[in-house]
């Protein structure tokens, strides 16, 4: 089955989960990248990811290459704002939602407080589907370091091919 790991990451934590998981699983990686970039030092990336995400905005992607067509299995990961997707990612969904009907779709998180469940809520409803074939959760995964986060990834990446049927479709 083929993979795509779509992801949006400011500081490196989905980055570095997301390459853990491609190393693992052969999958493709395509990084999302809002074409102006938010602050991200000081209370400049609190407030401006803060409000944006509260906001809903959808700010403007650099170019990237994805074509759904080409997997069986998406995974979105990204950091979670105010509760929220990063707006990149949003951004992402809604550009491509309708393309990825019939897709298996995964989701990682990776936050420094709470707020995950709510984000993978929202996007359910964003995109249309009542459950995600698999989803997982990052406290502060570059900066807290420990092998229970190499267990969660391993443990996702065998499920990926055996995940439930659930499956992506539009509404």
């Amino acid at each position: 089955m083929n993979t795509a790991i779509v992801y949006y990451s400011m500081l490196g934590n989905s980055e570095m989960i997301a390459e853990k998981m491609a190393a693992k699983l052969g999958a493709d990686v395509i990084r999302i990248e809002p074409d102006k970039a938010y602050p991200d030092k000081g209370a400049k990336k609190f407030l401006w990811g803060g409000k944006s995400a509260v906001m809903g905005e959808r700010p403007v992607l650099k170019p990237y290459e994805f074509d759904p067509d080409k997997y069986d299995n998406i995974i979105i990961g990204f950091p979670v704002w105010a509760s929220r997707p990063a707006p990149p990612i949003c951004t992402f969904l809604s550009d491509q939602k309708d393309k990825m009907s019939g897709k298996k779709i995964f989701v990682f998180a990776c936050q420094s407080g709470n707020g995950a469940e709510k984000a993978f809520d929202r996007i359910k409803k964003m995109i249309g589907i009542e459950k995600f074939a698999g989803e997982m959760i990052f406290i502060d995964p570059k900066t807290r370091v420990n092998a229970d986060n190499d267990r969660k990834i391993d443990s996702f990446c065998e499920n990926i091919g055996n995940g439930p049927a659930s499956r992506f479709s539009t509404k």
